[in-house]
């Protein structure tokens, strides 16, 4: 049955009703794409809201990027969530802050409001998503593996992610990125009516109140976090520590973490617990993250400027790499579904697999990057990288399932969703551009050197004409040479998995049923209520 009821019953999700039993969880299924599809901002847009607005780029991607640190903010509580308010009073709520989020940020020109917007969004987003992805768990497996769980959540996480890409960009060009914001507000309206005529207004579970909570340490992870992230999105715009501004982030982003860590020392629950560092696993998952990003972090800056600004094609080509993503990505699910979570392949051979794919990604660019390129050799990298990241990201989500339950898992989950989705792609977007733009610069100086008056005065072509071939030229002799040290870091990844053994598999990774969870935490708060009566009586 449902979530929640006897797993020898036949699966049902009874608070719905007026669908026919079969067709429910499809449409659960519609409901988490269009909740994955919508946000504050969408980012394939972004050169054409900054064409038509007064926003820098830096502000739009540091709005998307929100978006997600919202998202990974919500998980330390998911669970007090589910059972503190009732699935249809959840996912109404949901739908209309992100209604609401939506017209905001289609029609605000100020960056604090649209960031915190979308950093609102993104919250409610994960909530909407999650409440419909409990629901149908059961279905997706049985047994509550979640080895098989996370194949399902990361292809419709990136699946969603390249669909609205293609959407976005389609909008853009043939008519305004504001229709993007049009047809999510109307498909979310559609899907709240749907909700109030279809959803019970039923509770799944005895309730538990938000008792507890540490809302304070949710407010200074998150300055943290978004201290990180104007550090990454801004620096270069700003010249990093040259300017007051990434200065005065710094010192934001240090202080409220070390307000972080001295509270989380005596609160009996913290926002994310101590203990998450004390267990090895979470370090190394943070580690292999931020390295995966940092590899991956041409893919986000070289591949748009190589097609358009080196082979010349406009945004409806460079769309295609998304439906190329799409493949990709569906590839490395279906390839860590079977052997991962149903063969339980080790953590080592898949991230030997997974680190092969992306040292022949950046491999292929390195021997394989010119100017007359053809638009169908880009297909086979950009396949091969994204089942890659796929299956990292499915591993460490899958590793992560090892740590005790309820707290350690939610806190450990929060903190490694943190960096996977909100900050390691911006930390090694930074670190790369910053070296493409030195390696440019260098390279444009070498170039130019020979560039006498004597030479300009032999050539038909005008001095602009010159420079333009210069700054190409550079570009593609930079992205060479930053390939190639790429592609050096991860034959070194590959020798350092082959060379350590570890015959760890997925083997234990069964999420409890969510009446243990719910005993857990009722047990818990038990116990601090008591704790509690205890200090006011000796006051």
């Amino acid at each position: 049955m449902g979530h929640h009821h006897n797993p020898n019953q036949p699966f049902s999700i009874p608070h719905i009703r007026f669908v026919p039993e079969p067709l429910k969880p499809w449409l659960v299924i519609l409901f988490i794409i269009i909740l994955n599809c919508t946000g504050g901002v969408y980012l394939a847009a972004v050169s054409e809201m900054v064409g038509s607005t007064q926003l820098l780029q830096e502000d739009i991607m540091m709005a998307g990027h929100a978006s997600l640190v919202g998202m990974a903010l919500f998980f330390a509580i998911m669970f007090r969530l589910k059972w503190a308010v009732r699935p249809k009073t959840a996912m109404g709520s949901c739908i209309m802050v992100l209604v609401v989020a939506n017209l905001i940020c289609m029609h605000t020109g100020s960056v604090p409001v649209l960031v915190g917007t979308s950093l609102v969004a993104g919250f409610f987003r994960m909530w909407g998503i999650y409440e419909c992805n409990s629901t149908i768990q059961l279905w997706i497996t049985p047994k509550r593996d979640m080895a098989i769980w996370f194949c399902y959540i990361y292809l419709m996480v990136n699946g969603t992610i390249q669909l609205t890409g293609i959407a976005s960009l389609a909008f853009s060009v043939w008519a305004s990125w504001h229709y993007m914001h049009w047809f999510i507000i109307g498909a979310l309206l559609t899907m709240y009516l749907v909700v109030l005529v279809c959803y019970k207004g039923v509770r799944i579970m005895p309730r538990l109140p938000l008792f507890g909570i540490d809302w304070i340490g949710m407010l200074l992870w998150g300055t943290t976090a978004m201290s990180v992230l104007f550090i990454s999105v801004y620096g270069e715009h700003y010249d990093w520590w040259q300017s007051e501004h990434i200065r005065l982030a710094t010192v934001l982003g240090a202080v409220s973490l070390g307000a972080n860590l001295w509270r989380a020392s005596f609160l009996r629950h913290p926002y994310i617990s101590l203990e998450i560092f004390k267990i090895p696993i979470v370090p190394i998952c943070v580690g292999i993250i931020l390295v995966m990003d940092l590899l991956l972090a041409p893919s986000h800056i070289f591949e748009h400027a190589l097609m358009e600004g080196v082979l010349g094609y406009d945004h409806l080509n460079s769309l295609t790499l998304n439906w190329v993503a799409i493949v990709g990505v569906v590839i490395g699910v279906v390839f860590t579904w079977q052997t991962f979570a149903r063969r339980k392949w080790s953590y080592q051979r898949m991230l030997v697999i997974a680190f092969s794919c992306f040292a022949f990604y950046l491999a292929y660019f390195y021997f394989r990057i010119d100017y007359n390129l053809p638009k169908e050799a880009l297909y086979l990298p950009v396949i091969v990288r994204s089942a890659g990241y796929v299956i990292v990201a499915i591993l460490m989500l899958t590793a992560n399932a090892r740590l005790p339950f309820p707290y350690t898992f939610l806190h450990g989950l929060s903190f490694q969703n943190m960096f996977s989705a909100a900050l390691a792609a911006p930390i090694g977007n930074a670190i790369v551009g910053r070296v493409l733009k030195c390696t440019m610069e260098r390279n444009s100086m070498l170039l130019s050197e020979r560039m006498d008056h004597l030479t300009l005065s032999t050539t038909r072509a005008s001095f602009g004409e010159l420079y333009g071939m210069v700054q190409v030229q550079s570009l593609l002799e930079s992205m060479k040479e930053i390939y190639g040290w790429l592609l050096l870091v991860a034959i070194l990844c590959l020798i350092g998995l082959m060379l350590r053994y570890s015959g760890i598999r997925p083997l234990k990774v069964i999420e409890p049923t969510y009446k243990v969870i719910h005993r857990l935490i009722r047990r818990d708060m038990g116990v601090g209520l008591h704790i509690l009566r205890r200090r006011r009586v000796s006051q």
